[in-house]
Formats: structure tokens, sequence, C-alpha cells
């Protein structure tokens, strides 16, 4: 083997190890290439949606073209409809995640700690978390009516009794080594659950909050749609009776958009607030 081969070598071997690092079980890509996946993905469906609908392959009622889309969405926007319906969807959603939230974590995570906690609370969640939420909707609107508190109460039922079981999950995986060590330290059991348990358990807690804010966003919009005056669900109900299909693909569009800004949101902040938990993310 020549000289030039054998320095040749070790970098081909290199690139031949970064082609197969996306196709190797374990190996994630670099930032720069997770992006240029994601943003051609997203730029492979937009071109197959305006082929599709250029070519007349699906008629206008069934799937409008994206110029048409976009005209209907900016024409919205100018006349106020848009924003208006995005602030009451945001402003129910806002509420009712924050108060289902802080009251899963302070249940979850007492049950996840006292076994008398989670007598009481596991049997009755599992118990409940497997009834449908569609059909707590009438029975919503018979107890509080249509106002803002039964939107409330919709996402508070979708999402509370599924982030309590995730909460205990969460606290579960703190190591118990973590704890034998502070009653080695003589720690209070307060102590114990305050410094020890909460900020090791906190990553997990964070990223339980992530996925169920996504059921959040589901149950808001049924709730809307079935019985509302304003939001995001409202405007696709008011869209289908008059078959304004474009409206609807873009108010789903949309509602797809803010939740991929809430998850990234959410995403940035794990990097920022609990840089001592290094994961693979």
């Amino acid at each position: 083997m020549s000289v030039v081969e054998q320095q040749k070598t070790p970098q081909q071997s290199k690139k031949r190890r970064r082609r197969s690092n996306l196709l190797t079980i374990g190996k994630t890509p670099s930032r720069s290439q997770f992006l240029s996946i994601s943003i051609g993905v997203f730029a492979l469906l937009i071109f197959v949606w305006w082929l599709a609908t250029s070519m007349g392959a699906i008629k206008p009622i069934f799937l409008p073209g994206i110029e048409r889309v976009w005209q209907r969405m900016v024409a919205l926007a100018a006349d106020g409809t848009l924003q208006s319906d995005i602030e009451s969807s945001l402003y129910r959603i806002i509420i009712a995640f924050a108060i289902s939230s802080v009251m899963a974590i302070v249940i979850g995570v007492l049950a996840g700690c006292y076994g008398l906690a989670k007598a009481i609370v596991e049997p009755l969640v599992d118990f409940v978390r497997y009834m449908p939420v569609v059909a707590f909707v009438p029975l919503t609107i018979l107890w509080t009516g249509t106002d803002d508190f039964q939107k409330f109460l919709v996402i508070w039922i979708g999402t509370f009794f599924q982030q309590v079981l995730m909460m205990i999950d969460a606290v579960k995986r703190v190591p118990p080594d973590f704890i034998g060590l502070g009653r080695t330290l003589g720690m209070s059991d307060r102590k114990i659950l305050l410094r020890i348990v909460i900020p090791s358990a906190l990553p997990a807690i964070w990223d339980a909050l992530r996925i169920s804010i996504g059921w959040a966003w589901t149950w808001l919009v049924l709730a809307e749609l079935v019985a509302s005056t304003s939001g995001l669900g409202y405007r696709i109900v008011v869209s289908q009776r008059y078959f304004q299909t474009d409206t609807i693909i873009g108010y789903i569009l949309l509602l797809g958009l803010l939740g991929l800004i809430t998850d990234q949101i959410m995403r940035a902040l794990e990097r920022v607030l609990f840089r001592y938990n290094r994961r693979r993310s």
C-alpha cells in the first residue's frame, strides 16, 4: 500500500463512519443535520400538497391549494379575527394547564413519596383516566354552562389524571441511594423531600409537562368545537357549516404551529433550567 493510500484510508473510514452515524442505533444527528432533515421533511410535505392541488388531483372543496389557504389566513388576520381566536385559545390553555399542572405536581410528588398517599391516589386516578373525556363534555356544559370555566374543566379532566401518574413515575425514578444519603446525614423527611427528591425529579417532571401540554391543546379544541363563541376550535366549526375548507386547513396548521412553538420553548427552557441533567435529547 502506497503512502498516499495510507493517508487516504483513515479519512475514508472516517467519512464512512459519519455517513453511517444516522443509521446506527444510539447515534444522534448534529444540530445542523437535525435542522436540515426537519426542514426537508416539511418542505417535502408542502411540495406534495402543492403538486396534488395544482395538478387538480384533489378538488379544492376537499383540499384547497396553499395559495388559497394563505390568502384566507391573511384576510382573517387583517380583520382581527385570527388574533382574537388565538388570544382566546391561549388564555384558556394557559390558565387550565397551569391549574392542572400545579395540582398534579403536588399530588403526584406526595403519592410518589408516601405510601399512604399513593394508596389513596393511584387507584382512583387509574380508574378515572380510562373514562373518555368526550363523554364529560355534555356534563360539563350542564354543570358550568358554556363559559370559559367549562373549557378549563374539560382541559383539566383530560390532562390532570394522566399528569398525576407521570409525576408519580418521575418521583419513583429518583435513585434510592440519594434518599439513603439524606437519612445518613440525619435529614428529616421534609428536608429530604425539598432538597433531594424534588430537585432530582424536576427534569422528569418538566419532561412530563412538555408531553402533557400536547394533550391540553387537543382537549381545548374539543371544548371549543362543542360549545364556544370564540377560539380556534370555534372557528373550525363555523367554517365547517359554510364549507370553508381553506379556513379549516389553515386553523389546523396554525394549531400544529402553536403546538410546535410551545414544545420548542419548553425544550429550550429545559436546557437552561436543568443544565446539570445531561442526557441524550
